[in-house]
This record gives structure tokens, C-alpha cells and sequence, in this order.
């Protein structure tokens, strides 16, 4: 799904056809290439499920698959939310160390630590 969705070329035919179902030969006569690269394009899309392609007379209509749409939308949505709780945490690294440990101490003061005594 993710390589089908890798090149420009391919996201935008997607765009295209959530909002509304379009020839193949539309959506080639958009496009700075051949129709034979446009239709490579579509292939692409329709192996991911990510589009459906329908005959109607001697044209191929193609238009967007909603469900497939929503899965890679939850599927980002999982990655995102991983990888904010991971960032905020290398955040929390980054900042350094706390300034109160879990006995609510400053981690420098050591006034209480029997090592840092003065011995008589």
C-alpha cells in the first residue's frame, strides 16, 4: 500500500478519484506522460486496492476505494501516535535529568547522603 502511494504521480490520481469516478484517459490527458505510464500508475493503485476499476462500453473507469482509504488512514494514525509518544520521550531524555527523583529529592542534593558527611 505504501509503495503505491510513494510517488506523486499516484497520490494525486488517488486525490482525484475520491472526489469523483474518472476515465483512465481523464485522468492521462492531466498528465505530463504517456497514457500507456498513466495506466501503469492505475495498475499500481488498483494491486494496492487503494482504487477500483470498472469497464463501462470501451472505457475504464476508476475511482477510489473508501475502506482501503480508512485502513492506511488507521494504520498512520497507530505509526503516529507511536512515534509522538517516542519522540516526547527522547525529549524527555534530552532535556537531562530530572529534578526530583522518585523520593522527591533533587537529584543534587546530597546533604542527606551519609557519603558527603564531613568526618571528624
Amino acid at each position: 500500500m505504501f509503495h503505491a502511494l510513494a510517488t506523486s504521480t499516484r497520490r494525486d490520481i488517488l486525490r482525484r478519484t475520491i472526489e469523483r469516478e474518472q476515465s483512465v484517459s481523464t485522468l492521462a490527458s492531466e498528465y505530463d506522460m504517456s497514457f500507456a505510464a498513466v495506466q501503469k500508475h492505475v495498475a499500481v493503485l488498483e494491486a494496492a486496492n487503494l482504487i477500483v476499476k470498472r469497464a463501462e462500453g470501451r472505457e475504464r473507469l476508476v475511482r477510489a476505494n473508501p475502506e482501503m482509504i480508512a485502513r492506511a488512514r488507521a494504520l498512520l494514525a497507530r505509526y503516529e501516535e507511536l512515534w509522538r509518544s517516542r519522540i516526547a520521550r527522547l525529549d524527555d531524555l534530552l532535556a537531562g535529568p530530572a529534578t526530583t527523583s522518585e523520593t522527591g529529592r533533587s537529584d543534587d542534593d546530597t546533604t542527606d547522603d551519609p557519603r558527603t558527611e564531613e568526618r571528624d
